[in-house]
């Protein structure tokens, strides 16, 4: 793990040690700090990805330490972890631009997977994504919201539009009907499963050479479809 530094924020030693521990044997590496103005000044020495904060601190009120941490650095990491349960306070945790909230007594091995999983969300997020996608004679400019079938454009609906960026962002897997529904309809939709297949007949008719024949978009027979790229 590249992003692998932690700051522990915690007044009760024993519980900061406990932290300590379990992260720095899952690859982490931790300071420390017991108060407010502690975890400031380790904040600006270490520069790290991640903050676990407590909310009860004997010099400061871990909500306005966060509030200060976020205007020092926007894109760090901060979960609570307090013994403060109360709704009220999850939520105004949550909204001064907490990741997550723990509350005690916890479990370290859910604390550090809870850690890991934010870290793997935020780098996925920050990897470049190319706008363009291709598959032999025809491209996806999701820039500009258009597809082109050797170079001419192909008027699409936007579910349309959508049902082929699923296909084109998972070549040569097979993709029940369900699974198309939920990836391009969205799991709460109540309408005929059929629907795949209508949007796909047209979409055979728009993009194939020979619709009759299709060698884009294939059926899986008993399953659903698959993109040939």
């Amino acid at each position: 793990m590249s992003r692998n530094q932690v700051l522990i924020v915690e007044d009760d030693a024993n519980i900061r040690r406990f932290i300590s521990i379990n992260l720095i044997n899952n690859g982490f590496v931790v300071s420390e700090a017991a108060c407010g103005e502690e975890a400031l000044q380790r904040f600006m020495e270490h520069r790290p990805d991640v903050v676990v904060l407590d909310i009860m601190l004997p010099d400061a009120d871990g909500f306005e330490i966060c509030r200060q941490l976020r205007e020092r650095e926007p894109a760090v990491i901060i979960v609570f972890l307090t013994a403060r349960g109360q709704d009220l306070d999850k939520i105004k945790g949550l909204e001064i631009g907490a990741d997550d909230y723990i509350v005690k007594p916890f479990n370290p091995l859910e604390l550090v997977a809870r850690i890991k999983a934010i870290l793997r969300r935020t780098e996925t997020a920050l990897k470049p994504v190319s706008s363009v996608i291709e598959s032999g004679s025809i491209r996806m400019d999701l820039n500009a919201n258009k597809v082109f079938k050797h170079d001419s454009i192909i008027e699409l609906t936007p579910k349309e539009f959508q049902l082929v960026r699923t296909f084109l962002e998972r070549p040569d897997t097979a993709l029940s009907r369900n699974e198309l529904l939920n990836l391009v309809w969205g799991e709460d939709y109540v309408g005929d499963p059929k629907t795949v297949d209508v949007h796909v007949r047209k979409l055979r008719e728009k993009l194939e050479e020979d619709s009759s024949k299709p060698e884009r978009i294939e059926t899986v027979w008993g399953l659903g479809y698959r993109w040939r790229n």
